[in-house]
């Protein structure tokens, strides 16, 4: 077997493995046995408790991941920039803060938070591209907007974090704690996140084709800036939804597609579908670890995230120098 299957098969492995592990484990232990027999019986009120407060979590996770990773490899696509993420460029930042203010000020139009929150990720986006354009686009200057524009929409959003109950409350719609999520946030997440991923994996020969130069592509009579901006799309809504429903969280986008390249390779009709597997295998593995290894204590996935993807960033950035020559 080469390669591509053994990585596939591995991380098939782990998600079921690491899902059993997930949902038996926490302040009410139970056995795989005993899972499976409540889940079907019904007449164990601790399998109930699990089925209705981890079951969720544990979806949205893996579902959060696939996004979150997804959006990562289409934005490094269409920026021709490894160091591309929506969690660095601003883009979840910017979905967050949208959702935080039109929920603050409009709390009836709950239910529109995935929709505020693409609309935000939208914008950041366009603020970032916008800004970034120079004759042309440089990668280094991308970035550094993005961290920019990054850090404007984080500071907006801790200032209204500052404010009163009504509003801290309202921050918490995007706070990146999984503890409290319902089955009617794993039918957003699965329905949203589901025409993402299906319409990304649609248009992976875009993402192929934008590795070529521009002039190339266009003398070939391709759409260069159509495939850019539908890819744009997909991976805003990805990121939005991600966010809007799982929280804020970085680094996923930037390390699911970097290993995903190292193990299965460039072509994106295989690096988009693995990397949807092991981003949601990552933030799994996150949430269960910041759940059970301080216990009663629980560490947000956001910041075990952070932990893992802070050396990472800084590997890239030092790598970058050869890639780019700056």
């Amino acid at each position: 077997m080469n390669k591509k299957v053994i990585s596939f098969i591995v991380v098939l492995l782990l998600i079921p493995l690491t899902t059993i592990y997930a949902a038996t484990t926490g302040s009410i232990d139970v056995t795989p046995i005993e899972l499976i027999k409540g889940l079907f019986t019904g007449t164990n009120e601790n399998i109930a408790i699990i089925k209705d407060l981890r079951f969720p979590r544990i979806i949205i996770s893996l579902f959060a991941g696939a996004a979150l990773a997804v959006s990562g490899v289409l934005l490094q696509a269409v920026m021709r920039n490894p160091l591309a993420e929506p969690g660095i460029i601003g883009v979840s930042s910017g979905a967050g803060f949208v959702s935080i203010v039109m929920v603050t000020f409009f709390p009836t139009l709950y239910f529109y938070t995935p929709l505020f929150a693409f609309i935000g990720g939208a914008l950041a986006f366009f603020l970032v591209f916008t800004f970034s354009w120079k004759q042309g686009l440089n990668p280094l200057r991308m970035i550094l907007i993005g961290v920019a524009i990054n850090a404007i929409f984080v500071g907006l959003s801790e200032l209204f974090a500052a404010g009163g109950t009504s509003i801290t409350n309202a921050v918490s719609v995007t706070s990146s704690t999984l503890s409290m999520k319902t089955w009617n946030d794993v039918e957003v997440i699965v329905l949203y996140g589901s025409i993402g991923l299906i319409l990304a994996f649609i248009f992976f020969k875009y993402a192929n084709h934008l590795g070529l130069h521009d002039q190339t592509l266009k003398s070939l009579g391709f759409r260069v800036n159509r495939a850019r901006f539908i890819l744009s799309i997909l991976a805003v809504l990805l990121a939005s939804i991600a966010t809007a429903v799982a929280g804020m969280f970085t680094f996923v986008g930037l390390l699911i597609p970097h290993i995903g390249r190292s193990l299965v390779g460039t072509d994106h009709k295989v690096l988009i579908p693995f990397s949807a597997l092991l981003g949601g295998l990552l933030i799994l593995v996150a949430d269960t670890l910041g759940r059970t290894i301080l216990a009663p204590v629980e560490i947000p996935a956001s910041i075990i995230m952070a932990i893992i993807g802070g050396p990472f960033l800084i590997f890239l950035l030092r790598k970058s120098d050869r890639i780019y020559g700056n």
